[in-house]
């Protein structure tokens, strides 16, 4: 039986975007608002009109980055079909879409009440188009090649085969062919790549065959990293990753000059904060005060003492050969020999890699985070959008005093603020993300009855439940410790479930779902306290929403 109550959204929607509660996506379609019908020849919004009917067609659903394909149509009744707005400037007839800064979306731009041909950019509101760092075609090249890569490595046989019958001349013929065309491939995905920053939205057009033209709205950014690979850092450029609510996956700016990419991310938190485009680009990037740093060595010795890093490695060097004197295969024992060798790897010199020199620092625009040995990122925490935060604390670091902090953040793949550190400094890095909570003791977390044992034996043990006026807190794990900490403000619903033999034995599990889409769990708490723990939590994130300060950048 399951009593489900819904906590409340308590979000408004945006034109263009989702119904939000401190940041959380309340779909992932969004809500656009349609334009209405004018009449022939009417006004359209911002003082243009639209030639013939003037009829103007919004409400196309918008992503959360308000993605819109390029080339809508206006005929010569003057239809406008695009998921933004239209005004501030006459619409032309052809294929451009005039929007309210003057830029088209077709291959034309209007200009004052004109309409200007070609691929130009408007001069009447001083929004310029910009490309990508000329280095970019060397990585955009690739892709030709890649595909007869991924080819050879689908089908090495035909591959082997085709490669014998090839001789010296048309193999050169080959090259001479697949090098030009990947080079040419490289410079027109380069220059047909252009970005703008508008008073409202940052606008990224893509394609020379199909066009694609993506408007990320500046309100609805919450995180920009920078991500600088080996070879970038030797070329000098960055990688800038934007996280957008309500989308699955980061917008990209790849590549820019490092310092360009630094600029533009402060421009574009500045605009976000509410700074006058005029002024935004003066703010520069937030001053910041480093927290903590871990050290290499602190790193390693954390590694070692993590039983994943020695069940992989134990896995790779045991399985294999047992496989051999089952099968004496040499293909059945790569097969698997490989995988397990790759996890190994991954979960201890793949993890050092990337967490390397871990450094967290405080400025106004949230909490940074710099780490990577090879492969450097620059990430950013926001603010407000933290929906939980896990101290994880495994069984070989007690001894230590170490924990690893985990979060969730609505819409952002960033999941790891401290890799591992003393328990007292992590719980101060805890207390700068969820602003007045307090991290609830061993003592303050009362363990789920004894009668509990029936349902999950020994594991019962490390059940915990602790709510305070600002937190819910559940523990959970006997070897690896996990403590998950939801603010009430971030509780989306609330549930009870029991199942069958839970209900011969009195318990129940009481679930809280946050807005990062993942479900924290009080397992096998009495019945009688999880439905009183039901009503009162479904209050307390009502009140918590209502009294939440707003989420905003640089606060």
């Amino acid at each position: 039986m399951t009593a489900p109550e819904a906590a409340g959204a308590g979000g408004e929607v945006t034109d263009g975007g989702s119904g939000t509660d401190g940041g959380e996506p309340a779909g992932r379609g969004g809500v656009t608002v349609g334009q209405g019908l004018t009449g022939a020849g009417g006004p359209a919004e911002g003082g243009g009109q639209t030639g013939g009917s003037g009829q103007t067609q919004g409400g196309g659903q918008t992503g959360g980055s308000g993605q819109t394909q390029d080339g809508g149509q206006t005929g010569g009744s003057g239809q406008t079909q695009d998921g933004g707005q239209t005004g501030g400037g006459a619409v032309s007839d052809g294929d451009a879409v005039s929007e309210g800064d003057g830029v088209a979306q077709g291959d034309a731009v209007s200009e004052g009440d004109g309409v200007a041909q070609g691929d130009a950019v408007s001069e009447g509101d001083g929004v310029a188009e910009r490309r990508l760092h000329p280095v970019t075609p060397l990585r955009r090249a690739w892709a030709p090649v890649a595909v007869v890569i991924g080819w050879a490595v689908h089908d090495p046989d035909g591959a082997q085969r085709h490669l014998t019958r090839l001789t010296t001349t048309t193999l050169l013929i080959g090259l001479a062919v697949i090098v030009p065309a990947a080079a040419l491939y490289g410079f027109c995905s380069w220059w047909f790549t252009r970005f703008a920053v508008t008073d409202t939205e940052l606008r990224i057009r893509t394609g020379l065959v199909f066009r694609r033209t993506a408007h990320i709205r500046l309100e609805r950014i919450q995180a920009i990293d920078i991500t600088q690979p080996l070879l970038a850092r030797v070329a000098g450029v960055a990688k800038l990753k934007l996280d957008v609510i309500g989308t699955d996956k980061k917008d990209e700016l790849a590549f820019l000059g490092a310092d360009e990419a630094r600029t533009l991310r402060a421009e574009l938190l500045a605009r976000a904060a509410g700074f006058a485009p005029e002024t935004a680009h003066e703010v520069g990037e937030a001053p910041s005060r480093q927290l903590l740093r871990v050290p290499p060595g602190v790193l390693a010795v954390s590694l070692l003492l993590t039983g994943a890093t020695w069940g992989s490695l134990a896995a790779a060097l045991v399985v294999p050969p047992v496989l051999w004197l089952v099968t004496h295969s040499l293909w059945t024992v790569l097969a698997v020999a490989l995988p397990l060798l790759g996890a190994a790897g991954a979960s201890s010199v793949g993890r050092f890699v990337g967490e390397y020199d871990w450094t967290v620092g405080e400025s106004p625009d949230g909490l940074r985070i710099d780490h990577g040995l090879l492969d450097r990122a620059h990430e950013t925490v926001p603010p407000g959008r933290v929906q939980t935060v896990r101290i994880v604390e495994p069984l070989l670091w007690r001894r230590r005093g170490w924990v690893r902090v985990e979060l969730d953040v609505a819409g952002s793949s960033n999941s790891v603020l401290v890799p591992v550190a003393p328990r007292e400094l992590a719980e101060t890095v805890v207390a700068l993300v969820l602003p007045g909570v307090t991290v609830p003791q061993s003592e303050a977390l009362s363990p789920s009855p004894r009668r509990a044992r029936w349902c999950v034996p020994v594991w019962w043990r490390g059940y915990g439940l602790a709510v305070t006026d600002a937190v819910f807190a559940a523990r959970s794990g006997l070897l690896a410790r996990t403590l998950a900490l939801v603010p009430h403000a971030k509780v989306q619903s609330v549930r009870m479930t029991q199942g069958p033999w839970e209900r011969a034995r009195g318990v129940a599990d009481v679930c809280v779902d946050t807005g990062a889409n993942k479900v924290v769990r009080a397992r096998l708490r009495d019945a009688d306290e999880a439905r009183e723990l039901l009503a009162r939590q479904a209050e307390r994130s009502r009140t918590g929403r209502r009294d939440a300060l707003p989420d905003r950048w640089m606060a």
